[in-house]
């Protein structure tokens, strides 16, 4: 589930002048969280097999990341996602035993094309590695999920992978059950360097080695 790392493109591939400094301080296109403001009581058991559909308006299931950039005499922050995500949860007896999600980062926008270009080309190759995976690593207890539209937070022990480099986390997302469907959201923050994303630094800023994977997933059964 994707993607902090390209946040570095900015800082090595972009043109000198006024397009270096719009590339890099551009704010992007952020995956959000969970949006529970219309939410209702689960309509089905927390049992079953779960395959990741699409979403709607403000819960659209999404995969991005975030980076920190300080210019000289300030800071920004730039995002970028992707809606292009499969996935799949299974859950037996109140315990989540398998989940895969698998997001394209061939398909990682912000909002700037020259960017977008650079993201694919030069920094998370995607020619070579066009995905971005995190399986579970369960079992996970969820049988103290609630079912009245609340949201809760639960540790999802699991392996991602990215740029062909595979490492242990362990995020706390938010999850909500409403209606017929499940929705998980939440924060990964990753160390580009461990996934073997290394870029020269600009001259005019510093990019962060640390980042964020920002993750929104609608299942239904």
């Amino acid at each position: 589930m994707a993607l902090t790392v390209v946040a570095i493109i900015v800082i090595s591939l972009a043109s000198v002048g006024p397009l270096v400094y719009r590339l890099i301080t551009d704010p992007g296109i952020r995956t959000g969280g969970i949006n529970a403001e219309n939410a209702i009581p689960a309509a089905t058991g927390v049992d079953g097999h779960w395959k990741l559909v699409p979403g709607s308006g403000a819960n659209t299931t999404g995969v991005g990341f975030t980076f920190n950039e300080v210019l000289p005499g300030e800071r920004k922050s730039t995002s970028g996602s992707t809606y292009e995500v499969t996935g799949f949860l299974d859950v037996t007896d109140g315990a989540l035993t398998t989940g895969e999600v698998v997001a394209d980062t061939t398909a990682i926008r912000t909002d700037i094309e020259k960017r977008d270009i650079n993201v694919r080309r030069n920094i998370l190759h995607t020619d070579e590695f066009p995905t971005a995976t995190f399986r579970v690593s369960g079992p996970i207890d969820l049988s103290a999920l609630p079912d009245d539209g609340t949201v809760t937070g639960v540790e999802v022990p699991g392996v991602l992978t990215l740029h062909g480099t595979s490492r242990d986390v362990t995020p706390t997302l938010d999850i909500l059950r409403t209606g017929e469907r499940v929705i998980v959201a939440g924060v990964l923050t990753v160390n580009r360097t461990d996934y073997n994303i290394h870029t020269p630094e600009f001259v005019a800023a510093t990019i962060a080695e640390e980042g964020e994977i920002n993750i929104r997933l609608v299942f239904e059964k």
